[in-house]
């Protein structure tokens, strides 16, 4: 009888702090809209020393 006390008075509660669903978050809570700058920490140059590690290629790894 003890172990269905305790069981009861576990599923009381589990239900108190998960028997209903939060409250709903509106679409206008959930996103945020931020100035953007133009060009923000872009760099439109070509460097060859850096431009290495914007790809791989198993040939050139492999020295094909």
């Amino acid at each position: 009888m003890n172990t269905e006390l305790a069981l009861d008075s576990a599923a009381v509660a589990r239900h108190e702090r998960f028997g209903k669903l939060p409250e709903r978050v509106r679409f206008e809570n959930m996103t945020e809209e931020k100035q953007a700058e133009p060009n923000a920490g872009t760099v439109d140059r070509y460097d060859p020393e850096g431009s290495w590690n914007h790809y791989s290629c198993l040939a050139l790894d492999l020295g094909l």
